[in-house]
């Protein structure tokens, strides 16, 4: 237990160290545009860095893992849409930053207000990120609190490893800001790659004999669990859910404002051809968790989450331990960290807006609020509630209700209008809130309808009436002038 904890606590104190050496290379990073996009001079590493620090979290620690432990074949979308997202980066992300950096944008909902020359459409994407990544920067702590509670034998409760956790990521926030996250992502990415790699190898060895062996094994006492299943998690569930997160994949606001970091285009053509090898990470991560089904039986609900760390628990000294509650523990320090500034640099945007130039307070602004935006969070963990991946899959049908009018934002010719933009924007919100909170669901509403229908799944539907909500109300408003669209690098 001792020596769990202290290389918890050592990890911990590296990436403060890591952050504050972020600051002083920065020279303090004085202005908005040096604290939350590093003065758009990052490289292929350092974004590559940043982008997989942003996607692979508490999520790919215990999701991942949680999920192929509890629902078996429907864990496999999780391997799909990211490689489709990939793909699709290669000519979608270049667009956004050449857009971005002509108009010098610094967030998401500034991008949106620029691209449609419309502060309400501005306002209202504010509004969509910030519900959308309290969510996700929930599901960040609630990981955090799981991973160090779990891996320091309960010496540190999950409370206590929330605010600690909490107030580190505040102080490197505020005194480093996105390059001080990068930092701590190449820390992060190490680890991570050391112990799910190694875990995801030796455990089913371990346990079955190989992973044939343990493919076998599971196949023979928990039939069907490795195939979809025909009503629920059905192939039309499956293949709607890739196709609503591989929409959403970057239209998280605090990985669409990492492309602002960006010194070239370039840079994401060569990451489109990286980060597929970041991939490949998360069959270890799925091996881990069937590796624990039957050896570790009985985890059910949201203590499915708890798949890896108790195998591994079982299996290991306090060593192995300790290392995968680090690696764990950086899973959310350097997402949580992304999704502060973010937020904070959103709502700095919209208290001390752009006009011809940075407001001389503005990243003071920013800083203050981080705080302000932890402790909200800290409110909505505390009430708990949930798995992880739950909490992500009802994020990511709000975000990906952007994804619509960024795609018309980018076509040469305007025919989407901002008045239809917003259209299309609040009714894909309203039915995801109907679903996510009004309790409403196709099968309930359509209970004769074929399975391969209701179960389609909700964020999907609320896409479609997305679309067809935009294009109505764009053909029936005039469009305001549009700024020229830059060509992309």
């Amino acid at each position: 237990m001792i020596i769990s904890l202290g290389i918890l606590s050592a990890t911990l104190l590296l990436a403060l160290l890591l952050s504050v050496r972020g600051a002083r290379s920065t020279g303090g990073t004085t202005s908005l545009e040096q604290w939350s996009v590093g003065n758009r001079g990052f490289g292929t590493v350092l974004v590559f860095m940043l982008l997989a620090g942003e996607i692979y979290t508490t999520f790919t620690f215990l999701g991942g893992s949680g999920w192929a432990y509890g629902r078996g074949a429907p864990a496999f979308y999780i391997i799909g849409y990211g490689a489709v997202a990939y793909i699709m980066s290669y000519w979608l992300l270049p667009a956004i930053w050449t857009r971005a950096t002509t108009w010098r944008v610094l967030s998401q909902s500034e991008y949106f207000a620029r691209a449609y020359n419309s502060p309400a459409l501005g306002n209202l994407v504010a509004l969509v990120s910030i519900a959308s990544l309290m969510p996700y920067l929930v599901l960040q702590l609630k990981g955090l609190g799981i991973i160090v509670a779990e891996s320091s034998y309960g010496a540190i409760s999950a409370t206590a490893a929330i605010w600690i956790g909490t107030t580190a990521t505040v102080v490197y926030v505020v005194l480093s800001g996105v390059k001080g996250s990068a930092m701590t992502a190449a820390l992060k990415d190490a680890l991570v790659l050391i112990t799910v790699v190694g875990l995801g190898i030796v455990l089913p060895y371990t346990l079955h004999g190989g992973i044939g062996p343990m493919f076998a094994r599971i196949a023979a006492e928990r039939p069907g669990f490795l195939t979809l299943p025909d009503v629920g998690m059905s192939p039309s569930w499956f293949a709607s859910t890739v196709l609503v997160t591989v929409f959403g994949f970057y239209m998280w606001p605090h990985t669409f404002g990492s492309v602002f970091t960006a010194r070239d285009a370039s840079v994401f053509r060569r990451n489109a051809v990286l980060m597929p090898l970041y991939q490949l990470v998360l069959l270890f991560v799925f091996f881990i968790g069937l590796a624990a089904l039957l050896s570790v039986p009985g985890l059910e609900g949201a203590d499915a989450d708890l798949a890896l760390l108790r195998v591994t628990r079982a299996q290991f000294g306090p060593w192995i331990v300790g290392l995968v509650g680090a690696a764990g523990m950086l899973t959310a320090l350097v997402p949580g960290s992304l999704i502060l500034m973010s937020i904070a640099t959103t709502l700095a945007r919209i208290v001390r807006p752009r006009r011809d130039g940075d407001p001389p307070d503005s990243a003071t602004w920013a800083r203050v609020l981080v705080p302000v935006l932890a402790g909200v969070a800290l409110l909505f963990t505390f009430r708990g509630g949930t798995t992880l991946v739950t909490l992500l899959l009802m994020a990511y049908s709000m975000v990906t209700q952007l994804f619509p009018p960024l795609l018309a934002s980018l076509m040469p010719a305007a025919r989407i209008t901002a008045s239809g933009a917003i259209a299309g924007i609040l009714a894909g919100e309203a039915a995801v809130a109907a679903n996510t909170i009004g309790g409403l669901s196709m099968p309930a509403l359509l209970p004769q309808w074929p399975h391969a229908i209701t179960d389609i799944n909700t964020g999907f539907l609320a896409l479609l009436l997305n679309v067809c909500t935009m294009l109505i109300v764009s053909r029936l408003t005039p469009p305001r002038t549009r700024p020229r669209t830059p060509r992309v690098g």
